[in-house]
């Protein structure tokens, strides 16, 4: 099959702005060389279009609004606002991505568009991304996959993860062999774990950034705890630790997923700035080591992503728990910032080709399907 050039968009739980990834495939394969020490070079170039805080006050009010919805059509209070914004975001992001590499709408065969999760509520069927795909394709003048958990949720499935599939075609590419795990740690944490038989599972693993963010953003009025400095300042409290990790999600058996409102920031109540952080982040790495009480078997190496990679302490964390060879995503040629971004335009391609995005093992939907909901520039 002849590979062609995708484009990814996300825009995750932590709000900080838009992802853009380029990456050529066929929907199977990714195109990729191998570079220094045998690992990948990086698949495409990359763009970044950040929000401004006016524009995350927004996102927030829409993600409390998206609590009072009932059905996946709801769209109350700022949820109009925010999906329009959302659209002009992504659409000013691509515009730019493609001035700055040379390329044309007629260069790229689709886009693969996530939209902005203010909800996520699978067992009540409801996961609500907002975004136009069309209005996103009109503009643009290129083909826009969007709503890509529909499909899977309306079949019974958790509408998430949805990478693990692009995850074990980077894993495929990369040669590597043996129990295998790869964490993403955005807004909210997910593993995919590869067994030495190549038999996936993948399942959120609890929080990730996203209360650490918002300790940082109530008690110091920054957006996140830069490198986890302030963590790795503090103790954390075990007796509300211990409390913490008794929620009923952890014992759930996979495949699960998160709403990232499931938890509070504000539980850390009491304590000092150092020490709040410090407790959360432990929160974070302590979810991700419970998480393996369900891994068929354990990882011996695992590749870390996502913005959680960039917070020392947490790293420092995991590396202790998780007791293996641990990778840092950029490290081996794989962009630790922009996998996510990377995997919607890869599971753009594979629903252009109707290929499933999601299986039994990774969302609990009774049958591998394809999902995504295709625009043509009109």
């Amino acid at each position: 099959m002849t590979m062609k050039r995708a484009i990814g968009l996300m825009s995750g739980t932590s709000l900080d702005g838009v992802d853009v990834a380029l990456i050529e495939t066929d929907g199977e394969r990714v195109q990729i060389t191998k570079g220094r020490n045998n690992f990948l070079d990086p698949l495409g170039p990359t763009g970044y279009r950040g929000y401004e805080e006016e524009e995350r006050t927004l996102l927030r009010r829409a993600t409390r609004d998206a609590e009072s919805v009932i059905l996946p059509s709801d769209r109350p209070g700022h949820l109009p606002e925010a999906e329009v914004f959302v659209t002009r975001a992504h659409a000013e992001a691509v515009e730019r991505f493609l001035a700055d590499n040379g390329l044309s709408a007629a260069d790229i065969e689709v886009i693969g568009f996530h939209g902005q999760t203010v909800i996520h509520r699978p067992q009540a069927r409801i996961s609500i991304q907002i975004g136009d795909g069309q209005a996103l394709a009109d503009r643009v003048g290129i083909p826009v996959v969007s709503d890509l958990r529909r499909a899977d949720i309306d079949a019974g499935g958790q509408g998430a993860p949805l990478v693990p599939i692009f995850h074990k075609a980077l894993a495929e590419a990369a040669g590597f062999e043996g129990a295998f795990g790869i964490l993403n740690i955005g807004g909210v944490a997910n593993a995919t774990l590869i067994d030495s038989r190549g038999g996936v599972v993948a399942f959120d693993t609890g929080p990730g950034n996203a209360l650490i963010d918002e300790w940082m953003q109530e008690r110091e009025n920054k957006n996140l705890d830069d490198g986890g400095r302030t963590a790795a300042r503090g103790k954390p409290d075990d007796q509300l630790l211990a409390w913490l990790l008794q929620h009923p999600f952890f014992a759930k058996t996979p495949p699960k997923s998160l709403d990232r409102n499931w938890f509070s920031h504000k539980l850390a109540g009491q304590l000092s700035t150092e020490d709040g952080a410090a407790t959360l982040t432990a929160f974070t790495a302590r979810a991700v080591l419970l998480a393996l009480d369900h891994a068929p078997e354990r990882p011996t190496r695992w590749v870390i992503a996502g913005g959680g990679a960039k917070n020392g302490e947490l790293m420092r964390l995991l590396t202790t728990l998780l007791d293996a060879e641990i990778l840092m995503a950029d490290a081996i040629g794989w962009s630790s910032a922009f996998l996510e971004a990377q995997a919607f335009a890869y599971l753009a391609m594979r629903t252009l080709k109707d290929l499933p995005i999601t299986f039994p093992s990774t969302t609990g939907v009774s049958r591998p399907i394809s999902g995504g909901v295709l625009s043509r520039p009109r």
